[in-house]
């Protein structure tokens, strides 16, 4: 088994349930249904496009309860679109990482492990779509940054993540990324 470094720069929850942005916090309590509060708590969601073998709106299980973002991926992006910075509350992260550049690249079943005991399994690539390239542009006054964000953020979006075992996660924390 592989295991690796990362500290957490940032926490963060979408707890308005009418945009994906999510807003910085000190720490998160997590249970087996991710984030309370959060915009994609749930053991189970609606199958969307990205699930094309499922009827659209079929009850499945929730495999992106977590979103989470590499400092040096971002800074990716946000060079791909000629930007200064691409921030993770854009992108609707829930967490900002540190130190494992390759994020997006972690296989399916990596394990995400925190001081509180706090355990995640990476579920793959959260794809890049229209929305956070539309808040990019919106947030930025680069209007470009929305047609073009899909391109510049391709295997570097960052990951989802389903929770596999209860606890907290805090800015500062020491993530340990375990790979089989």
């Amino acid at each position: 088994m592989k295991t690796f470094e990362a500290r957490v720069k940032a926490v963060m929850a979408a707890r308005d349930p009418h945009t994906f942005v999510t807003a910085r916090e000190s720490s998160v309590t997590v249970d087996l249904a991710g984030i309370t509060g959060d915009r994609h708590y749930g053991l189970t969601r609606p199958a969307d496009s990205r699930q094309r073998f499922y009827p659209r709106g079929t009850e499945i299980a929730n495999r992106r309860q977590i979103s989470i973002v590499s400092v040096e991926e971002c800074a990716q992006i946000a060079e791909r679109l000629g930007l200064p910075e691409v921030l993770p509350e854009w992108l609707g992260a829930n967490l900002l990482l540190e130190g494992y550049p390759s994020l997006t690249l972690l296989p399916q079943g990596a394990r995400l492990l925190f001081p509180a005991g706090t355990g995640l399994i990476g579920e793959g690539e959260n794809l890049p779509c229209t929305g956070p390239g539309e808040m990019i542009a919106e947030a930025t006054g680069h209007p470009a940054a929305a047609t073009r964000f899909t391109a510049a953020a391709k295997k570097r979006r960052g990951i989802v993540c389903s929770v596999e075992c209860i606890g907290t996660i805090a800015e500062g924390d020491i993530a340990r990324i375990m790979i089989e």
